[in-house]
């Protein structure tokens, strides 16, 4: 299972018991969008080749403001 958790600047991972960090400018470069209108989904996309998507897409800038 993998783990995102999203801050203003990027996002901490957990995948496969490895954590590591997705700086937002990563995240902005690898989906050519703002990194506040990524959603969740994409991470995970960038993450896991084929991720089991299940709910609702949301965008970090909802999850941030969330929180």
């Amino acid at each position: 299972m993998t783990t995102l958790s999203f801050t203003e600047d990027g996002v901490d991972v957990v995948y496969e018991g490895t954590e590591f960090r997705l700086e937002r400018d990563l995240v902005e470069d690898a989906t050519q969008k703002d990194y506040f209108d990524v959603t969740d989904h994409e991470v995970l996309r960038i993450v896991e080749k084929d991720p089991h998507l299940s709910g609702e897409a949301r965008q970090i800038g909802d999850i941030v403001d969330a929180q």
